[in-house]
């Protein structure tokens, strides 16, 4: 500070304020305040808000953002120095002060500790103030006023208490509970973390009680009054920082042994063995009512397979073939039906998961054809639906049409129509003039929370001319409004009944469809001339069942035929929770009964898994025409696809205790993808390929991928249809000369991988063709003697190039003579070397040498004229004939070749072979002249 004043008061000095100039006190006093407004100029300025938190029994504050004030009069002392901040407020335990006057950082603390309990958050004021024109902190300016707001960070100090130290509920035996009775625990700490209870929990181990996170306590299994008459167990508490109670509390179940109202006689746990078809779910079930008064019963059957996610694994049935399973009465029009040969209006609809389920996106319309529903529908008629629909866009929305009935052509008259409109449900009825001729009701107006809850309902429109009535999930709405209006004038004009949309066929350029529905619909049904019967009804997934009856008798017989199905061949392995829930109504005003729910499970058993198994031919050779063909080569001619699996089999005596032994059955189920993998590198597209017709995939509702990495074919098919299609395979090869061998790899799937099969290995190789340069080398080492000649016949046009030799009955003698002559001096040199040995050899030495030739003595003399007209052939002779012989092999192994190719084949290679032999032995000359006799 000190350079400053050093600054100022040559700055006063230069104004002329000292301690002689003025005419006395008030003029200094103008003078200063003068001054001071020429220094001090400007406010301070602060933020216009700030959010802070302090944790309770601490004083400091966290301000967002910091506490800071500015001042523009800055660097000039005083008047742009920081001196104070000050709160505005009533005993409020928050003080601000100043860490940096030049800076004009603050901070801003509690006085007192503070805690959460009694106040969680403070509002109030804060001003900045500079330090005025000079140290007496005269003039002083302040900011504008800045709003602050504290919350107080709470601490888990309090443990969880309960209101009450003991709870006693008595409960009748035998019924299975929801609720016997609620416990409830508070906590003293402000925050919603730390004052809310999270969890409750039965500290009592081995007792048949659960509770649940609201402090429900249910009983887990029927209580017996012979077996315990009381129960006594203690609970505790969890707040949500996990902080147990204090102490617990004793809860006390009676147990009373009075008449036993509810469902009797049904199982909790039903095993479902994939592949057993229908298996019934409560089969001996029955209500019993303690002889109540019971006017109506309505039963409400539910799988709850929201957690297997949509749709789960479950037969579906149409609306019709479900109404017609329950007993419900025949005349059902299914407007909604799955898309057929005969029922193609709904095929370019957007379905669901489960085919039965129509979604709308503002766009689609269906026309249903003349001929399914009548044209002149009688007074009594009953629409049926299922809708899940949504808020619709805008202020005003358009109509959203469910069903109408309009002109085809020329006019645009709705005759009727089921519509949304602003979340109101409207139901339109004009009569024609022949029917009447009056003002008569004409739109009928429902307004629902439920139509715009983005949830499933079920709706009945029940018209009874001039009334009708809306069933919505069983419950009876009367319409809010209704609008009379004038009958249609009689016309010729055709009508179009559609769904999803209204059709415009008059009063535009172009008929079109209008009035677009933004929802999902599902059975929707039509029964002309008869109310909808509503003893029976489904929800669109199939899992809800509701059925209505005054007779117990018979909704007892009914609830004892309801059945679980599972069509998937693998269906996912596990439980499927069941509900039976029931609302009874009595006689009078009589307190009614009340009827525990059904808590039950299916539980679905582990499908046999099935082994796949590839089978076929894993390796052949082709000629290299063949690969260069159009069609190529195929690669899996006789590819075989079975499935089976292990069968335990019982031994025959049924007290033995030997093991069972497995016993593999085959089984047909579907594939979902065929991979063909290309193995060594992948393909070359410049000279190689795989090749599937498209017909053959769209034959088979099959869809393939192809890349130089292989062939993909998915899929959901048969086993058969992968088979035909994976037989047409084709590889071509646009320059096999490179090539000698190539493999492949197939693997197949079956529920996207869950089960695999076998990896099939297949092996390719190309036979290539003997070139003109290499025919003289066919024959290794045999060249003929002068006297035999051989007869040379035309070149064929075979894949593999041979050279016919047709021997003469001479040379046949010949070749027999030398072979005689061979076998003799054979003979003769085995003997003088057992003559000339000095020691005998093993028995078994002789044997492996009795046919091994000591050639020491032996001259061989080689034809001289093979030596001049083929000079160092001798040396690749040896070679030459191996290829031959492995040549020969591999168009002997071929499997794709036609019989009569390799009869033909066969008969030349034979022919070759014994040519070659007579040659080689004619062309053999012995000296023997240094052999002793």
């Amino acid at each position: 500070m000190l350079p400053g004043r050093l600054c100022w008061v040559p700055l006063l000095l230069a104004l002329g304020v000292g301690s002689g100039s003025g005419n006395g006190s008030s003029g200094g006093s103008r003078r200063r305040r003068l001054l001071a407004a020429k220094v001090n100029k400007h406010k301070p300025w602060i933020e216009t808000s700030y959010h802070g938190v302090i944790t309770e029994n601490n004083d400091t504050v966290i301000l967002d953002p910091p506490l800071v004030a500015l001042d523009k009069d800055a660097p000039v002392p005083f008047a742009g120095e920081i001196c104070a901040f000050k709160i505005h407020g009533q005993e409020l335990p928050f003080e601000a002060v100043v860490l940096n006057k030049t800076s004009g950082e603050g901070r801003l603390r509690a006085k007192s500790p503070i805690d959460c309990e009694l106040q969680k958050e403070y509002t109030f004021i804060i001003q900045a103030y500079d330090c005025g024109a000079g140290p007496r902190e005269t003039a002083w300016k302040k900011s504008h006023k800045a709003v602050v707001h504290i919350q107080v960070k709470d601490v888990n100090e309090f443990a969880p208490t309960f209101k009450e130290p003991a709870y006693k509920a008595i409960v009748t035996e035998g019924k299975i509970y929801d609720s016997i009775l609620q416990v409830e625990a508070i906590d003293e700490d402000c925050s919603p973390q730390y004052s809310q209870i999270c969890n409750y929990e039965i500290v009592t181990t081995d007792v048949p009680f659960a509770i649940d996170r609201n402090g429900n306590i249910r009983n887990t299994e029927k209580l017996s009054y012979d077996k315990q008459r009381q129960y006594e167990i203690l609970v505790t508490a969890y707040d949500c920082g996990q902080k147990p109670a204090a102490q617990d509390t004793l809860v006390q179940v009676d147990v009373k042994p009075v008449c036993k109202p509810g469902w009797q006689d049904w199982t909790k746990r039903i095993e479902y063995q994939p592949g057993s078809g229908s298996v019934p779910l409560f089969p001996s079930i029955h209500l019993e009512t303690c002889d109540g008064a019971v006017s109506s019963l309505q039963v409400t059957a539910e799988l709850q397979t929201n957690y297997i996610g949509k749709g789960c694994d479950r037969e579906t049935y149409s609306e019709k073939s479900l109404q017609k399973l329950c007993g419900a009465s025949s005349g059902i029009i299914d407007l909604l039906p799955s898309p057929s040969a005969a029922t193609n209006w709904t095929a370019g609809l957007l379905v669901d998961s489960s085919e039965m389920i129509f979604k709308f996106d503002g766009r689609q319309g269906a026309k249903i054809p003349d001929g399914i529903v009548p044209k002149n529908l009688t007074d009594q008629f009953t629409i049926t639906m299922w809708m899940k629909h949504g808020p619709s866009p805008g202020v005003r929305a358009e109509k959203e049409t469910i069903l109408c009935n309009s002109d085809k052509t020329e006019m645009n008259r709705h005759h009727y129509a089921l519509y949304v409109h602003n979340c109101r449900l409207v139901f339109l009825l004009r009569k024609d003039f022949d029917q009447a001729d009056t003002f008569r009701p004409a739109e009928f107006h429902w307004k629902l929370d439920q139509i715009c809850d983005k949830e499933w309902h079920y709706y009945v429109i029940n018209v009874e001319f001039p009334v009708v009535t809306l069933y919505m999930d069983g419950a009876t709405y009367e319409p809010y409004l209704v609008t009379n209006d004038w009958p249609i004038h009689p016309s010729h004009i055709a009508m179009q009944l559609t769904v999803g949309a209204c059709w415009q066929g008059g009063e535009v350029a172009k008929p079109r469809f209008a009035q677009f529905f933004h929802g999902s619909l599902a059975s929707l049904t039509m029964r002309p001339g008869k109310m909808e019967s509503q003893k029976y009804h489904f929800n669109p997934s199939q899992s809800i069942l509701v059925m209505e009856g005054d007779d117990i008798g018979n909704v007892n017989h009914a609830l004892q035929k309801v059945s679980y199905i599972n069509s998937r061949q693998f269906p996912t392995a596990g439980v499927r929770r069941l509900r039976v829930s029931s609302k009874v109504q009595c006689f009078g005003e009589d307190v009614c009964i009340s009827i525990p729910d059904v808590d039950a499970y299916v539980m679905v058993l582990q499908a046999i898994e099935p082994q796949i198994t590839l089978q076929g031919t894993d390796r052949f050779w082709r000629p290299a025409s063949q690969f260069e063909s159009s069609r190529g080569v195929i690669l899996f001619p006789d590819i075989k696809i079975v499935s089976t699996f292990a069968k335990a089999e019982a031994p025959g005596d049924m007290k033995s205790t030997a093991p069972k032994s497995a016993v593999l059955e085959e089984m047909l189920h579907n594939l979902d993808f065929c991979d063909i993998l290309v193995l060594g590198g992948d393909l070359d597209p410049r000279q190689e390929c795989l090749e599937l017709s498209h017909s053959e995939l769209h034959q088979r509702h099959l869809d393939a991928t192809n890349s130089t990495a292989g062939y993909s074919i998915y899929g959901v098919g048969s086993m058969s249809r992968y088979e035909q299609v994976l037989r047409h395979i084709r590889y071509r090869n646009w320059h096999p000369t490179s090539l000698d061998t190539r493999r492949f790899r197939i693997k197949c799937s079956e529920l996207n991988g869950r089960y695999t099969s076998n990896e099939f290995n297949l092996e390719v190789s190309v036979l290539h063709e003997v070139r003109a340069s290499d025919k003289e080398h066919v024959n290794h080492l045999i060249v003929q003697p002068p006297f035999l000649q051989s007869v040379h016949h035309p070149e064929s046009h075979s894949s593999i190039q041979r050279t016919s030799v047709v021997p003469s009955i001479a040379t046949v003698v010949i070749i027999i003579s030398v072979c005689m002559l061979v076998f003799v001096v054979a003979m003769g040199v085995y003997r003088v070397r057992i003559a000339h040995q000095h020691f005998m050899q093993e028995t078994e030495a002789a044997k492996e040498n009795e046919m091994d030739w000591d050639d020491s003595a032996l001259t061989i003399t080689v034809n001289p004229m093979e030596k001049h007209e083929e000079p160092g052939h001798g040396e690749e002779e040896s070679e030459g004939e191996e290829e031959e012989e492995e040549a020969e092999e591999d168009v002997s192994s071929s499997s794709s070749d036609s019989d009569d190719s390799e009869e033909e084949e066969e008969e030349g290679m034979g022919r070759g072979r014994h040519e070659r032999s007579g040659a080689r032995q004619a062309q053999l000359e012995w000296d023997d002249s240094t052999l002793p006799y």
